[in-house]
């Protein structure tokens, strides 16, 4: 209760002092220093008093604060290492407090890697740039922030904003990056990309400068990782009707990013997950993504919700606009099909999940897919000019400012008497069931989704009174999905009986439908062999790594061959195919061989903090499965428990707490204790502790 009291007190004093102060500029100079793993830097704000206040907050964490002038006069200030208060100095209308600061960031900067791998980027989601930039962590509070950064000549610095200068400072090897931006925006969009990055500048259709930035060694992963970004650009800038709103995009690929992508106002920040090849591409590729953070440029960015309860006028937007962005790109049988696969998950939550959108602690499926899906209802009932004019309305009024839900209603009620704003509300933002008739109904407009439903209908009717439909099916020109729920229902025919249709199948090299032939049929025949073993060379590194499996599986004897197809294979970034080809080397090859111990040394070296953390866990998990006692894996493991990636430190406090479970490793876990530094002593003994 008490922790409530505190928080719900927190939020009311910054809602009075946005009420009563009005932060305008701000211009920061910050040095990060990897080393130390800290910043240090100068700030001047520039604030109007619009009501007299006793104490002005400003937010940050864990940070010691010299030199506090306001109006160019030395004041008393307060630092409880929350906020920096200030209760002196200032006066009713403009005034400027300046300061010099250093941060020892808990979050939201991360320092990661060494050397030329070495890369600083920010992610402050919601309110935390406060732990690395004294700011405000209310995003009603919209500030225009200029930054100049200080590092290393050899790096690459990216901010918000356009790049005015870049100053050499020659005699400390380092730069100062001059960056400046126009107009205001939350201070959770301000952001830094430090790294060894090339870029490549290309126009939009409007003339607004689209720079993509990527590693020295993904130079050939360009324009597959950066595909359809410029239509992407010109397509949601036409659609939404308001001119994109800033000077300059800026896309920034680093490596163990928190999670997809970030929408920093300018300059968006994403996964390096996403850096793919050309075959990767067809596995998983940066298109949604791509779009989605593009779209918050407006919806977020442009226009920010007041609070989390109105949070899906941002994800929702975001959500919306990409797949219409993508619409574009793979056409309208794409579109429905992710439309309808969104509907069976929020069907499926619902039965659990008692949360409505209008909810601050709403589910990211509820914020993300309901509220993309209560849009495209919107734009159903009322039509596309209509809604692409309520948009129009919308974001011309709101620019730079916070919204509420309601304000986006009026602007449909507006171009739209007759929608019933009220009842839609209550249907799809504040009742948290997942209109399901309502759904269907727009789902079925399309050709291609009435084809799929009477597919899934089959599975009520006999292989044998379905055959001449599967045949006729796979013959025909429709979308992938139809063909892929045909190899499903014959998973378990017999093989003799579907032979004509698994061929079928792979005759029709899609490379979806052919992955479908790779997942559902486990028990490979003889004669089918040859067949099968075509898939080895499909364009997917995943059809790739199901079939060797499978083919491992079902033909011991021709392991050998196998091995010998897949020992050039890599994979995407997380390295799969490498790590499998060494993990079934090693398994294969009998007694201690050079060759098996250079297989394993390599295997366990991707176990080591030098990869990302999808590499490590992959190669973790794979090198347990060989040596379940080897000190270098384990230590490896207890590394990963101090990662600032909370997926990772998750799989690895959960795998060690399995381990310990078991007998003799809580003994080998503890001998490691005196070769660990601190932080991973600290971890380790947490869990050893655990009952």
């Amino acid at each position: 209760m008490r922790t409530l009291f505190l928080l719900l007190f927190s939020v009311v004093t910054f809602a009075q002092q946005t009420s009563k102060v009005d932060f305008l500029k701000a211009q920061a100079i910050v040095a990060p220093d990897a080393s130390m793993k800290k910043v240090v830097g100068a700030m001047v704000y520039h604030f109007k008093v619009i009501k007299n206040i006793d104490t002005i907050r400003i937010d940050a964490k864990n940070m010691n604060f010299d030199h506090v002038l306001v109006n160019n006069k030395p004041v008393r200030f307060k630092n409880n290492h929350k906020e920096l208060l200030l209760f002196e100095g200032f006066k009713k209308g403009k005034n400027w407090v300046s300061f010099s600061y250093t941060a020892v960031p808990k979050q939201t900067m991360y320092f990661n890697g060494e050397g030329e791998k070495q890369q600083i980027w920010t992610q402050g989601q919601g309110k935390y740039t406060s732990h690395w930039l004294p700011s405000f962590d209310d995003a009603n509070e919209k500030v225009i922030f200029n930054l100049q950064v200080s590092y290393n000549e050899d790096y690459v610095v990216i901010a918000n904003g356009v790049l005015k200068k870049v100053i050499p400072e020659k005699e400390f090897q380092s730069k100062t990056w001059v960056y400046e931006m126009e107009n205001p925006m939350s201070s959770y969009l301000v952001a830094l990309a430090i790294g060894d990055f090339r870029n490549k500048t290309i126009g939009s259709n409007s003339g607004v400068p689209l720079q993509m930035f990527i590693q020295p060694k993904d130079t050939t992963k360009f324009e597959p990782t950066y595909r359809y970004s410029k239509e992407i650009f010109d397509y949601l800038e036409n659609e939404i009707g308001v001119a994109y709103p800033w000077k300059i995009y800026k896309q920034i690929p680093v490596e163990d990013f928190l999670y997809a992508g970030m929408e920093n106002t300018t300059s968006t920040i994403f996964s390096q997950d996403f850096v793919v090849d050309n075959t990767d591409f067809n596995d998983r590729n940066y298109v949604n993504v791509n779009a989605h953070e593009l779209a918050h440029q407006w919806f977020g960015d442009l226009v920010t919700a007041k609070s989390g309860k109105h949070h899906w006028l941002q994800e929702g937007f975001a959500t919306y606009y990409a797949l219409l962005a993508e619409r574009q790109i793979f056409g309208d049988d794409y579109f429905y099909h992710q439309l309808y696969r969104s509907s069976l998950q929020l069907r499926n939550a619902a039965k659990n999940d008692t949360i409505p959108v209008m909810n601050e602690k709403a589910s990211s499926l509820s914020f993300y897919q309901k509220g993309a899906w209560a849009l495209h209802t919107i734009r159903e009932a009322i039509g596309s000019k209509a809604f692409q004019k309520a948009v129009k309305r919308y974001l011309n009024k709101y620019q730079f400012q916070n919204v509420e839900t309601d304000d986006f209603l009026a602007e449909i009620k507006k171009v739209a008497p007759r929608f019933d704003t009220a009842a839609f509300k209550n249907s799809w933002l504040l009742d948290y069931h997942f209109p399901i008739e309502e759904a269907n109904a727009l789902l079925k407009k399309n050709s291609f989704i009435q084809t799929l439903f009477e597919t899934q209908q089959l599975r009520k009717k006999t292989f044998a009174e379905n055959k001449e439909a599967y045949i006729s099916l796979l013959k025909q020109n429709v979308f992938y999905p139809i063909k892929t729920e045909i190899l499903y229902q014959m998973k378990f025919i017999p093989y003799e009986d579907k032979k004509e249709l698994l061929a079928l199948a792979l005759a029709t090299n899609d490379l979806k439908v052919r992955q479908s032939v790779a997942e559902f049929t486990e028990e490979i025949p003889a004669e089918f062999k040859t067949a099968y073993e075509s898939l080895l060379e499909d364009n997917s590194y995943d059809t790739k790594e199901i079939a060797f499996m499978n083919l491992w599986k079902n033909f011991p004897d021709s392991r050998n061959l196998y091995l010998n197809k897949a020992q050039n294979w890599t994979g995407g970034n997380d390295k799969s195919l490498r790590i499998l080809f060494l993990t079934f080397s090693i398994f294969s090859i009998e007694g201690q061989t050079a060759e098996k111990t250079k297989y394993y040394t390599e295997l366990v070296d991707f176990t080591s903090p030098k990869y990302e953390s999808a590499v490590r866990q992959n190669a973790i998990m794979n090198a347990l499965t060989i040596n379940d006692k080897d000190s270098n894996v384990l230590k490896s493991l207890v590394n990963a428990t101090t990662h600032y990636k909370w997926q990772f430190s998750k799989f690895a406090r959960e795998k060690i707490r399995e381990l310990v479970a078991l007998e003799g490793y809580k003994n080998l876990f503890e001998s490691l204790i005196p070769t660990l530094n601190d932080s991973e002593k600290n971890q380790l003994q947490k869990l050893l502790k655990e009952k």
